[in-house]
């Protein structure tokens, strides 16, 4: 079964792929969100050609040719154009099975408990705790993510004070028996972060996310040595070696990969594998809900060394407009805090046809 043709359909977030077979088999997948219209380019122009006329089943090999002929073009944009021919192939085996793809990884379909991750950084310490408290109560989560400092932000905070702030307010809201994570997404140096993690430790936080800046493996393993909660990261990282320097370093307690800047599942799967030799549990970064999160919940069903939870964006179409009307139904419904893998083939979603309608497309064929 062959690969024979290939196409995509986006708009400047979101790029959905769908493989077509020889046999006429039909898969969809996802290239990684934003700036989607350039990746799906590269997708037509250095993913498909590699790909046409090529094993529709046995595709691992594939992927690593195509890393091996655009070898000049390392880094994230190949890496996100890549997921889009995974992803969309994986789908395509699991409707050719009748299975979910977490059972052909080994795993099976089910609930997964989901932490509410904000992605906000311009709210206030008391509304955010306000609509964490009302999710705790109305959906059942029972963990929470939120930011601290800036975003890349050299030390510098939102706001002066906002982090000494909505640190206790946060944790003090949702009080005792809640999970409680924090993102610095590359804010801190070395010793700003650990200041921060001694503020976030009094507060029962357990979860410091991307302290230092992301490259810096480093900076990040001397405040992991320095603090007792756990330091998680690596959202960022799309190459092995990347992979294998954060490890090799002991820069983090948790790894997280994202699978849409990876590459992929195959890819995704590789990372998982690197970190249970090194004895680490895996809690993927999935941050909106396109077809990243639906992809991480079939991994994390899967995996031997799944984290406690997967993430769960609470944003809504105030923050990301994009999100609404990709899919029909409710696949990212939330039950009793949990996330649900049923057991429909492949991902177990429908692109919306209006969506599609609306989208920019584009074919590659034999």
């Amino acid at each position: 079964m062959r690969i024979a043709r290939l196409e995509t359909f986006c708009n400047e977030f979101v790029g959905f792929v769908r493989v077509t077979t020889d046999s006429g088999a039909q898969g969809w997948g996802q290239v990684s969100t934003y700036n989607a219209d350039i990746t799906c380019t590269i997708f037509h122009r250095q993913i498909a050609p590699h790909a046409l006329g090529t094993d529709a089943l046995d595709f691992a090999d594939t992927l690593d040719l195509i890393y091996e002929r655009e070898l000049k073009y390392p880094g994230s944009y190949l890496r996100r154009a890549m997921t889009g021919l995974d992803t969309a192939l994986w789908d395509m085996r699991g409707k050719l099975e009748g299975k979910p793809v977490a059972t052909l990884l080994g795993g099976s379909p089910g609930p997964v408990r989901a932490y509410a991750s904000s992605m906000r950084r311009d709210i206030t310490p008391e509304d955010e705790a306000e609509r964490f408290c009302r999710l705790r109560d109305d959906k059942g989560f029972t963990a929470f993510k939120w930011r601290v400092g800036a975003e890349a932000g050299r030390d510098h905070d939102e706001w002066p004070g906002r982090t000494e702030a909505v640190v206790p307010t946060v944790s003090r809201a949702l009080g005792d028996g809640i999970e409680k994570l924090v993102d610095g997404n590359s804010c801190y140096s070395p010793a700003r972060a650990i200041e921060v993690g001694k503020l976030l430790q009094d507060n029962g936080i357990g979860h410091f996310e991307e302290p230092c800046p992301y490259w810096e493996y480093d900076q990040t393993a001397a405040v992991r040595a320095a603090l007792l909660l756990d330091v998680a990261g690596g959202e960022q990282d799309c190459e092995y070696s990347s992979w294998q320097l954060m490890l090799d370093r002991g820069a983090v307690d948790i790894v997280q990969p994202d699978v849409m800047y990876m590459g992929g599942m195959h890819r995704t799967l590789q990372v998982c594998q690197m970190a249970a030799r090194a004895g680490l549990p895996v809690t993927p970064h999935a941050a909106n809900l396109s077809l990243v999160t639906m992809c991480t919940m079939h991994l994390l069903r899967a995996i031997p060394n799944a984290g406690k939870y997967l993430e769960f964006s609470i944003e809504g179409p105030e923050y990301y407009p994009w999100q609404e009307g990709l899919f029909l139904g409710d696949p990212y419904r939330i039950e009793g805090g949990h996330a649900i893998v049923t057991d429909a083939p492949g991902w177990g979603v429908e692109i919306c046809p209006t969506w599609l309608d609306s989208a920019t497309y584009q074919v590659s064929e034999r």
